[in-house]
């Protein structure tokens, strides 16, 4: 596959990304399958592999870790800290205490004494952002790692956390990780315009839109998802809007004569603010039919008329595993008290 700048890191990465979630218990529990699939995907020419601790509760680091073996030279290595890794409510977040705690645990279970890009999994505003880059900087000072970035921030968080590196003279976040697909593209809005501007790379999930882009599933067909996918994400998997677009979608990709699941992953590489789309195959089958479509090319007309049916910069449904400011999901933090509203 040809290459695209991470950024202004100077680290060169295939236009796909593969995604390991559904490596271990969670998805594919069959560890010699995944190291094969892993081997695939690099053989394939794609050279940049995220994961995360809280993956299938850190199995899945362990077995990027065997795959790794003999070519990790050759690998751009990507992987995430916040999550909480157990009971313990420190054992999770965004605090020096717990970043150069895990780092230990995922450089182990990696079988690396670096990671090449070390990502906040969520923002954590329960912590001063100086004290996660001051972190992550001596992190960097020590070699451990190589470049540092976010996923999941909202366009201010990635501006503060710019603003107080340049202040203090910090390592500043070179990456992005955020949502992206045919169904969900709010990021256009703030997020992508922000990273560029920032000279920050983009490594977006979900361009299949949790599956709902596959070709597998159809409306009145969700039922056909995995137990786990619908226990995951019940509105976006069941919600009307949603579905209904899928179905234009799908109508579009035939007339086109193109994979829904080929034209949704040309259509997030092809935005020039997204360095790389993550795949997350759960099988040989499943990597095997992504890849066969790499070289697709959308043209304008084509592109003109999904965004006639999906907007641009709108989320056309909720997006359930997206990160929502404490403001949203809490009534308490959106609300004077009931004494502060009588008075006003």
């Amino acid at each position: 596959m040809r290459t695209r700048p991470l950024g202004r890191t100077g680290i060169q990465i295939s236009p796909y990304c593969l995604g390991t979630m559904m490596f271990g218990r969670v998805g594919n529990p069959d560890h010699d399958e995944c190291v094969r699939v892993i081997h695939r995907a690099l053989d394939a020419g794609i050279n940049v592999i995220d994961t995360a601790d809280v993956y299938s509760y850190s199995e899945t680091e362990e077995i990027v870790g065997k795959a790794l073996r003999g070519r990790r030279d050759d690998v751009i290595l990507a992987t995430k800290v916040n999550g909480p890794m157990g009971d313990d409510p420190n054992r999770a977040g965004n605090s020096r205490r717990w970043i150069v705690t895990e780092i230990e645990h995922s450089l182990r279970r990696l079988q690396t004494d670096h990671i090449d890009l070390y990502q906040i999994h969520h923002p954590d505003p329960r912590t001063d952002i100086e004290e996660t880059l001051s972190a992550l900087t001596d992190l960097m000072a020590a070699g451990k790692v190589r470049a540092i970035g976010t996923s999941n921030f909202p366009a201010s968080d990635i501006v503060e956390a710019q603003w107080v590196a340049e202040r203090r003279g910090l390592a500043r976040f070179r990456t992005e990780q955020p949502p992206y697909s045919l169904l969900n593209r709010g990021i256009e809005r703030e997020v992508l315009p922000v990273c560029e501007r920032h000279g920050m790379g983009t490594l977006v999930w979900g361009p299949l839109g949790m599956g709902l882009l596959s070709g597998r599933y159809r409306k009145n067909h969700t039922t056909q998802a995995p137990g786990r996918r619908m226990a995951w994400v019940p509105r976006h998997m069941t919600d009307e809007r949603t579905l209904d677009t899928v179905e234009r979608l799908a109508l579009l990709a035939e007339e086109a004569g193109i994979p829904l699941a080929h034209m949704a992953m040309a259509f997030t590489v092809a935005h020039p603010g997204v360095t790389a789309a993550i795949i997350g195959p759960r099988t040989m089958e499943h990597l095997d039919d992504l890849l066969a479509g790499a070289d697709t090319v959308l043209g304008d007309d084509l592109l003109d008329r999904i965004d006639e049916i999906a907007p641009p910069g709108a989320d056309i449904g909720p997006l359930d595993v997206s990160y929502d400011p404490p403001p949203i999901t809490r009534a308490a933090l959106r609300r004077r008290s009931a004494g502060e509203r009588a008075a006003a």
